[in-house]
């Protein structure tokens, strides 16, 4: 295989990304100076080497702990479980919530032969057995896999004095009823709230 074939391959593999994008990509870079694709080259190693799951939370970071888990303005008793680590900042850019988070590592998918021991639903509880903590919001993506992650999880955390929470679901800001799917709409009207 021949050197750029190699580089299209392996660009391939990264989500979002087919052969062609791959092949212009691999062009794109075979353009540039050489020191910027070795600044790139190098970028990939030191991401590779020195970032790894927090202690904690398993949220991403080269620290022990991460920065919202070293973050003394958080609340600690409120915990948000979240499939990815790439989930935490879509709910950070909210600006909404102020507690910590637990990284899932993905979620339950007997098909791709991920079950609860691939999972950090283990960890999750262990914090919750040892105390301090009020809620859990489980904030899983709502597929299949993710509301069976979410019952999985509600599950494993019933025996412990706890509120346990799921993200509202519905309808979009500046989405139009007659666009939306069945689903949706019954999930908007399920999670409904009184106007006051």
């Amino acid at each position: 295989m021949s050197a750029i074939d190699e580089l299209a391959t392996e660009l391939a593999k990264l989500p979002g990304i087919g052969r062609k994008t791959a092949l212009r990509l691999t062009y794109h870079l075979l353009k540039q100076p050489a020191a910027q694709s070795r600044r790139l080259a190098d970028a990939l190693v030191a991401v590779g080497d020195r970032v790894h799951a927090c202690e904690r939370c398993f949220n991403l970071t080269e620290d022990p702990l991460c920065a919202i888990c070293r973050d003394s303005r958080r609340e600690p008793a409120l915990i948000c479980a979240v499939e990815e680590a790439s989930d935490i900042g879509a709910i950070e850019r909210a600006g909404e919530f102020r507690g910590v988070y637990h990284v899932l590592g993905g979620r339950l998918s007997p098909l791709d032969g991920v079950g609860p021991e691939d999972l950090t639903v283990s960890q999750l509880v262990g914090r919750v057995a040892a105390g301090g903590v009020q809620e859990v919001i489980i904030a899983t993506n709502p597929s299949l896999e993710g509301e069976a992650t979410a019952l999985y999880v509600q599950r494993q955390l019933a025996s412990y004095p706890l509120t346990v929470t799921r993200i509202a679901r519905g309808l979009p800001v500046g989405g139009d009823l007659e666009y939306a799917d069945g689903v949706t709409i019954a999930q908007a009207l399920s999670a409904r709230r009184e106007m006051r």
